[in-house]
């Protein structure tokens, strides 16, 4: 059974980040938890009687947290009637990161689906604010960042940006095949550079790419580079039909010391379509 968390501040943002993750996994025996994170506001905490204000403050971010989870319960078991699906729900004080850090560890989870306001929001929001830093913290879990809006409806084709400057680890890919297993899927594997050709490492990772992805449809593909590799790859996306981008997050890539943008923050804020960050070794 796969276990998913469906990280929630109830907002509609986040409903479209839990209805994405049960459609993208309608076919699979899933446990979901539906979580909501708290934490009061600091400056509460420091005026007078502040351990007092504190205590009856977590008392009712921990009754209005419980009592909307119920409502999402009750939601989806009047409404989802997916045999596969079965949930829990979860209120913890404490950072979103910190939680879904420790539920990582401990609950052995497969995937966090969670949404994203954006850079174009109006104001930055709970998740909003949260979801850079939780890609950041939680590395060694598979996190799909849906953005607001999105309408998922099928999964033919994935996208996966790389430039093989880096060997690819089988636990680091199982995400991404599984999906394209499920959906029947078709994986692009798009290269963004500057400059033509491939060196002798990046020929010897690409060969190591071919035989973890041997069991499922891929094709290579050049996407033109556009000032930056964000900006191209969105471009990439927005004029082909891709469902989903996946990429492997890790620290100090070539493309950010090379050109300089962080590349995973930025298409984390500006794609119109969900990420899938896999997890690094």
């Amino acid at each position: 059974m796969k276990k998913i968390v469906l990280p929630t501040d109830f907002s509609e943002n986040a409903w479209n980040a839990i209805f994405t993750g049960l459609k993208l996994y309608a076919d699979t025996e899933c446990e979901f938890y539906v979580l909501h994170s708290y934490e009061p506001h600091m400056p509460n905490m420091l005026a007078r009687k502040g351990q007092q204000r504190l205590g009856l403050i977590y008392d009712s971010l921990s009754k209005y947290s419980t009592g909307e989870l119920d409502r999402i319960l009750e939601y989806l078991s009047k409404n989802h009637g997916n045999p596969n699906h079965s949930f829990k729900t979860l209120s913890k004080s404490g950072t979103l990161e910190e939680t879904l850090q420790h539920m990582a560890t401990t609950k052995d989870i497969d995937l966090i689906v969670m949404g994203t306001q954006g850079a174009s929001g109006l104001k930055e929001v709970f998740m909003g604010s949260n979801t850079v830093k939780i890609l950041k913290k939680i590395k060694d879990c598979p996190i799909l960042v849906v953005p607001a809006g999105y309408n998922f409806q099928r999964l033919k084709t994935l996208a996966f940006p790389t430039d093989f400057t880096r060997t690819f680890e089988k636990f680091e890919l199982l995400p991404l095949i599984e999906l394209a297993k499920l959906w029947k899927a078709k994986v692009r594997i798009v290269r963004v550079a500057d400059e033509p050709g491939l060196k002798d490492i990046q020929q010897a990772n690409m060969k190591i790419l071919e035989e973890r992805l041997n069991m499922i449809s891929y094709t290579y593909e050049d996407a033109e580079f556009h000032a930056n590799v964000s900006g191209s790859i969105e471009k990439y996306v927005q004029e082909t039909e891709i469902e989903l981008i996946a990429m492997i997050r890790y620290h100090h890539t070539f493309w950010e010391k090379i050109i300089g943008e962080p590349v995973v923050k930025k298409i984390a804020f500006h794609s119109h379509v969900p990420l899938l960050m896999l997890p690094e070794h």
